[in-house]
Formats: structure tokens, sequence, C-alpha cells
């Protein structure tokens, strides 16, 4: 019986009976759900979706019976790895990298991703997987090794616990590297699994400091790193540099296509002339240690000039200091190529961008892409019998024949102060910058009733949030309801690598969490990226808009006349105005493959059930 199981089941999952982990039921059950699903997976996989077993459970199970299964068959078997891919890996060993070790191929050719790689090591040989850093290290038992020793044998010993010495490894199957270390402790080694990367960092950091090295602060060196901050970010298309003092080091981290990853760490005794070197930069004060404060910083480089906003924030360890690089933009976007679904760019562009006059409201957290849809909309409308005024801080693109203006509140011109100005200039379109406050709404409802087109950007959640947020800052319904003509709320998903991308399937967790069933999604090719070079071992590459458009008909009007809920307005709108929601439009594009299931999940809000793809893709047009 235990034979049949093994072979029905695989290793693990037998195991898991064994033990009574999981049950019969259990696993009958997950094994119809995978039976169904249209793309291969796990059994584990499955079982790990419905929240039936986890990493740590496996880990247990395998340690309780010493149960020995290759790494291959591991990944393989978990559902990380395809037979095909373990096959193409032993061929490349066999082949070109005889010397390398199974797991440093699956590494080295992106079969699978490092962090991925050790998790399911730390669940085969029972060691824990720790994220290495300086404060983790117990420096008193570093002290012990020479640093010509720690460097050769990529180790460091975290802690002493039971008579025992955790020790992380870059290879904690390397017998000679455990020899070592046993050998200057002298007692019982605990080995622990690190990022090979990351371990490199953390003793290239502690043989400095137990050289007697530091960075050498004085004024030349520091302008130096931030200079190189600021430049690398520019080259890799960085929106947002976060500078954050930790207990013993300088972390940097940059923000790309939207998501933060590690840049680089810095000695934590490099921070005080840092931060004063960028507070003479943006002009903040530099005695001024306990309170938050706010700068802006115009950086030249080789290229040209950016934009800087810089915010300090106060903590335990120091200042963070978050820079925003706002760069002007030369290439403005068609409207057309701005990735709206076809039914909803022509209404776009008949309800909304070619009326008249009347407020266009584009909404979206920062980093979304309004400017750009703004900008896009300018751009489509330009000729030489209107005449486009702008407020904005700052100018992100610079158009010939329109009339810009950067706000720059130390001179006093302010939004208020310039929006009183701009009427007196007999614009045909106004574009302001963002709606941060009553007067600045007021003016924008103001000069649509006197004819004025108006386009501006808003921070809200979703196009009916923009509509409750306008109620909520005091603007009359009957001034929000007879000048807005449409609400366009925008998110920017990551696209998925086209280098490193395969065929997926919706998870049954992640079913559940979208509100739909495999049924409901019939037709979708989904796809999701292995990571490669490409794309930085990310599975993502470039950026796709996603768009939900309410254009303000009768009913809607009515609906906000008489201050219904956001929950009314809403299905008003998705029953008499076509409203397609922003997580309905994700998963068209997800379901075409050009984003990810993980994606929409991760950034999109979830309102209301969505409708059945078939009918999303009719509505759209897709």
């Amino acid at each position: 019986m235990r034979t049949e199981q093994k072979n029905k089941y695989g290793e693990i999952v037998t195991l898991l009976l064994k033990f009574g982990t999981v049950s019969e039921k259990q696993v009958e059950h997950a094994e119809r759900i995978r039976q169904k699903l249209a793309t291969p997976t796990s059994l584990i996989n499955v079982l790990r979706d419905l929240d039936f077993v986890s990493d740590e459970l496996v880990r247990k199970a395998m340690l309780d019976t010493r149960m020995s299964i290759r790494i291959g068959d591991l990944l393989v078997e978990l559902g990380h790895l395809s037979e095909d891919d373990l096959a193409a890996a032993f061929n490349i060993q066999k082949e070109r990298d005889t010397d390398l070790k199974l797991g440093e191929i699956l590494i080295k050719y992106n079969f699978i991703d490092e962090k991925i790689f050790n998790r399911i090591l730390s669940i085969q040989l029972g060691f824990p997987l720790i994220d290495v850093n300086v404060s983790l290290v117990d420096k008193a038992l570093f002290n012990k090794f020479p640093i010509k020793t720690i460097i050769e044998y990529q180790f460091v010993p975290i802690k002493t616990s039971d008579g025992a010495f955790l020790v992380a490894f870059a290879d904690p199957l390397d017998k000679i590297s455990i020899e070592v270390a046993n050998k200057f402790l002298g007692g019982k080694i605990s080995p622990a699994i690190a990022e090979k990367k990351s371990l490199s960092d953390t003793i290239k950091v502690l043989s400095n400091l137990a050289a007697g090295k530091t960075i050498n602060v004085d004024a030349k060196t520091v302008v130096g790193i931030v200079n190189s901050l600021i430049v690398a970010a520019i080259k890799e298309d960085c929106s947002d540099i976060h500078i954050e003092p930790q207990a013993e080091r300088l972390q940097v981290r940059f923000r790309e296509d939207g998501v933060l990853y590690h840049y680089k760490n810095f000695p934590a005794d490099i921070i005080p002339t840092l931060t004063s070197r960028i507070k003479i930069m943006c002009g903040a004060d530099i005695a001024e240690k306990r309170r938050h404060q706010g700068g802006r910083i115009l950086f030249e480089y080789d290229e040209g000039n950016i934009d800087i906003r810089v915010s300090f924030y106060v903590t335990i360890y120091g200042e963070n200091i978050v820079f925003r690089l706002l760069k002007q933009k030369r290439e403005l976007l068609d409207i057309h190529t701005i990735g709206m679904a076809p039914n909803m760019l022509a209404r776009f562009m008949e309800d909304a961008v070619y009326q008249p006059s009347g407020v266009l409201l584009v909404t979206g957290p920062t980093g979304s892409g309004k400017t750009s849809t703004v900008y896009s909309c300018i751009n489509h409308i330009k000729n030489p019998q209107i005449s486009i005024i702008t407020a904005e801080e700052p100018v992100e693109y610079v158009i010939d024949g329109i009339a810009q203006c950067s706000i720059d509140p130390s001179i006093n011109m302010t939004f208020e102060e310039t929006l009183r100005h701009i009427v007196r200039q007999d614009p045909d379109v106004i574009l302001i910058g963002e709606i941060r406050d009553n007067a600045s709404a007021e003016m924008a409802m103001q000069s649509a009733l006197t004819g004025h087109k108006v386009l501006s950007t808003f921070h809200t959640e979703d196009s009916i949030g923009g509509l409750i947020r306008l109620l909520n800052m005091d603007i009359a319904p009957f001034l929000i309801s007879s000048t807005i003509v449409s609400v366009l709320a925008q998110r920017l998903l990551r696209r998925v690598c086209e280098s490193c991308a395969k065929d997926a399937k919706p998870t049954p967790i992640q079913l559940q969490r979208i509100g739909l069933t495999a049924a409901d999604l019939r037709g979708a090719q989904f796809r999701k990226g292995r990571g490669c070079s490409d794309c930085k071992q990310t599975g993502y590459k470039g950026r796709v808009g996603v768009f939900e458009l309410l254009v303000l008909n009768e009913l809607v009007r009515d609906a906000i006349l008489e201050q219904r809920t956001s929950y009314e307005i809403r299905q008003i709108s998705i029953e008499h105005s076509g409203l397609i929601t922003l997580l309905e439009d994700g998963l068209v594009k997800a379901a075409a493959g050009i984003t990810s299931i993980e994606e929409i999940l991760r950034c999109l809000p979830k309102l209301n059930k969505p409708r059945p793809l078939a009918e999303i893709r009719r509505l759209s047009g897709e």
C-alpha cells in the first residue's frame, strides 16, 4: 500500500500522510483540483496553496525520518522545476560545466532563483535559512577567525545556542569549510544557509572594520558617493532612492518598476557626513536632527539635469532619506498606445478628451503614470487654434506651443496664487498638476463652469473614490455633478519578461482571492517570468497601464446630487455607465500574458467581484 501511495502521490506527500500531517481526504481533494488544472503542477504545490501544508512542516517531516531526496528531484516534486529543465541542467553539467554542482548550474543558467533554491535546500538539509547582515554576526566569535580564512571559506558565525555554534555558510555541504569552522570554534557546528552575495557583502564590511578600515568620510569622498548614487539610479531608470540607516550599516535601496530592491550597503560611520552633505545640497537645516525636513535638489550630470525632491525622516538610527527623482521627460506617449482597451479608449476620446469644457480627472497613487496620461491627452488635442496653459510642480514634460509654469512655494508662487492668474490668460485648456486642497478643487470647478476644459490629477484608490474625495473636500455636489465629465483611475503593473516567460495557471488560493472560478477564466493564457539576466531575475521587465474609466451619465450625476454611498455609485456606474474596474482590466491583461496574476493581486483593489473574463473582454473590445 505504501509503495502504491509513493508512486501515486510522490515521496514527500506519502511521508506527510505517514506522519498524519495531512489526511487521505485532504490529499484526494488536492489531487482532484490538480487534475482539473490546465497547467500541470505538483500535488505538494496544490496542498500548499490550500494551506494544508507549509515548508516548515515538510522540513520537520524530512528531518524526523532522516529522509534523503536529491535536490533536483525535490525541486521537481515541490513544483519549482520541470522534469525538462532538470534534464537540461544535467546535460549542461555533463557537457559544459563539469566542475559545477547541480545547484550552481540551476542558478547560473536561470533555471531557478537563488533565493528559491536556498529555501528548498533548507528543506532538504534541515538547515535554517538566514538573511545575513552585519548586525546578525557575533563579533566575539568572528574575531576568533583570521580574516583570510573567513574570506576564503565564506562563512560567518551568527550565535551560540545550547552549546552549538550557528554558522552561516555559502555552501553548507562544503566539508572543508565545516571542518575549518569546527577547528577554530572547537565545538559543535550548526550550519545555516545564506545567500552568497549577502554573505560576501557582510564579510567585506566586517573585514574592513576588523582591519581598522573605514571610509574616509571627507567632503570629497561623500560628494562622490552621493553623486554616484544619483547617477546610478538615473541610469537604471529608478523613480526613488531610499537611504536607510540601520544599527550597524547604511542601506541603500532603489525603486524600479514600482518595486524596491537592495542596491548597496555602506558602513554606519558614513551616516552623519552623508546626511549633512545631502542637507547642504537641498537647502535643509544641517543643525536640525530632531525634526523631519524636506528639500529640493536640481542635479546636473553629463547627460542633462534632474529635479529631485528630498525627504528626511528622523528614526532611532538616524535620518531616513528618500530621493524622489522627477525626470523631465522628453518623449510623449501617444494616447492610442498608453494601453487602454479599444472600447474604453474610444469612449475616453469621445466623452472626455474631445469635450470642449468640463473637468477630466486622472487618479491613482504616486508613480502610477497619471502625468504621462494627462500629457498624452494634451499632446493629442494641441493645435494652433487653442491656448493651453499649465500649473505644475514641477514641469515633467516640456512641449512647444503651450505655456507651462513650474510652481515654486519658496517665492510664494503657489498653486492658489498661480490659478488666480491663469484665468486672466484667456486659456481654452487648463492643466493643473494636482488637485491638492479645497482651493485648487474649487478653482478647477469654477474654471469648468466658465467654459474652460480642465485636466488634472488626483490621489485616490479608484474612479469613484475621486468623486467621494471631492465631496469630502466640501465641494458642493451640484458643482461636481455639473463640471466633472470623466474620472480615469490607473495603475502601472510590471510586464512579464518576454525573455523568460512561461505559461502559468492561477492557484486555488489566487482564484479565491480574485473571486472567480477556473470556468470564469476560460480562454485565458496566463504567464509568469522565470527570471533571467534580462530582467535581473525578477521575471518582469517594463510596465503596462491598467485603467478604470468612469464617464458621468445622468444616472451617475443624479447619484452624486443625492450623495449616495460609494458602493451605490459604483454599482450604478457598472450597470449603466459601462464601467470596467481596475481589477477587471488587469485580469484581461493578465489573461493575455502581458502581466501576471501575482501583479494584479499585489497592486489592484478588489472593491467588487469581477465579472467572467469573456464578459469583460466583450465590454472592453479586446
